[in-house]
């Protein structure tokens, strides 16, 4: 047995930016190291203006996949339901490692 903490990565659509930072914190509280997405773009944001590069997005999606690799288990925040097109291939990595994973809502 480990005498490390959890680790636990986060995924879900940076759209939930609360939510997200909600669950981090409750994990943090709980005394998890977290991972999770380090860039939040919200929905007007992208439509004002571009704030990423397609290259940046395509760094941030692989580098995502690296924080997969650190956790002992994923945890997707999905209020609603809701799994975008990212997210649903974060679960399907993370299921491809062997990595468990919760939601935080069914779906």
């Amino acid at each position: 047995m480990s005498d490390r903490p959890e680790i636990v990565c986060i995924c879900g659509s940076t759209r939930f930016v609360d939510e997200l930072s909600a669950a981090n914190r409750d994990l943090t509280f709980a005394g998890v190291i977290v991972v999770a997405p380090g860039v939040f773009l919200r929905a007007e944001d992208r439509e004002a203006d571009e704030l990423i590069t397609n290259e940046q997005k395509t760094a941030l999606d692989a580098l995502h996949l690296r924080k997969i690799d650190l956790a002992d288990r994923v945890l997707v925040v999905n209020p609603g339901g809701y799994i975008g097109e990212s997210t649903s291939r974060e679960i399907a990595y993370a299921h491809a490692t062997g990595k468990p994973i919760s939601f935080t809502d069914p779906f």
